[in-house]
């Protein structure tokens, strides 16, 4: 198998090792398992006809793939790091090197995570580090030369695109682990009864709760309006790449989506599949915001050095 697809494999099955972090939250189900790690209760095959053990499994499961799929993709790069774009700085083989650490430090932390009895620091902590973990992933794919890392060397591109969406990224990284926080901390996610504001706490909601939930809106407002700004600003300069442009609308579609997500989610007592789909969703709006800034990085670098940056590695199998 080539260095994309593998690379590809690895984006795909960390996001939805993240989504499926995202519904053991939301459903209470981080201690399916019980205090084992790796085995669930016992067991590598226990009991699916329990909802709870079976989704903290799968979760498991898929956190087993992302290992498996960063290790193949930085066995097939170190095997062609003589190739052009493939080892040295920039390389495909330094990127999945960074992820490989990241993902052991992941499933370490998991593990620390289970010990601790899932609490809510630990929790958070993990999926921090494992939004990450994805970034670095998504910056070796682009190495490779997918997700249009091949056309950005040849677009062209400003530095001016790259601090504008990175600090959009970065504003989405904090929205993301906001989420994550607001599903894990007691009461957050019932704290705030309307749309767009907070409205009246339930009586019964945790101290701060509601001060949380409505911290993470805000983040997320602010969010709605730099991706609004940047894509509109981005679109109207003839000289940042057209890959860019085209992601950086798929930052904004998505985050309107989200804005929608989140009023139905609120308006309609808070059901467990529509807060599974607005995490699932917010973690795209960071995909698409690293991506926006990392494809405007490639081609503001290929536009100084005024070439293509020799960093795609021959497409050929593994």
């Amino acid at each position: 198998m080539s260095l994309r697809r593998l690379s590809v494999v690895a984006v795909v099955v960390t996001y939805l090792h993240l989504v499926f972090g995202g519904i053991v939250r939301i459903s209470g189900s981080g201690m399916g398992c019980g205090d084992n790690w790796p085995r669930c209760n016992g067991h590598w095959f226990p009991d699916f006809t329990n909802a709870i053990i079976a989704i903290e499994w799968t979760h498991r499961l898929l956190a087993t793939l992302v290992i498996v799929s960063i290790l193949l993709l930085t066995i097939a790069a170190y095997r062609r790091r003589a190739e052009p774009g493939v080892g040295g700085a920039g390389g495909v083989l330094r990127g999945a090197v960074t992820a490989l650490v990241l993902v052991i430090a992941v499933a370490l932390l998991g593990m620390v995570t289970v010990k601790l009895g899932n609490r809510p620091s630990a929790t958070v902590a993990h999926w921090t580090l494992a939004l990450a973990l994805l970034g670095v992933v998504l910056a070796t794919a682009v190495r490779s030369g997918t997700l249009g890392g091949d056309v950005a060397r040849i677009q062209g591109g400003t530095a001016r695109a790259v601090r504008s969406l990175g600090a959009g990224a970065v504003i989405a990284f904090i929205a993301v682990v906001f989420g994550g926080l607001v599903a894990k901390m007691p009461d957050a996610a019932i704290a705030c009864t309307s749309f767009p504001l907070c409205g009246n706490a339930p009586a019964t909601a945790a101290p701060g709760a509601s001060h949380l939930q409505m911290t993470h809106r805000i983040i997320a407002y602010l969010l709605f309006f730099h991706i609004i700004g940047i894509t509109m600003a981005i679109g109207r300069r003839a000289t940042e790449a057209p890959v860019v442009k085209h992601m950086a609308r798929v930052a904004m579609f998505l985050v309107l989506t989200q804005l929608t997500l989140g009023a139905a989610m609120v308006l309609s007592a808070l059901p467990p599949v529509l807060r599974s789909l607005h995490q699932a969703v917010g973690i795209l709006i960071w995909i698409a915001l690293f991506l926006a800034t990392y494809l405007a990085r490639v081609a503001s670098r290929s536009a100084a050095t005024g070439h293509e940056v020799p960093t795609r590695p021959a497409e050929v199998s593994a």
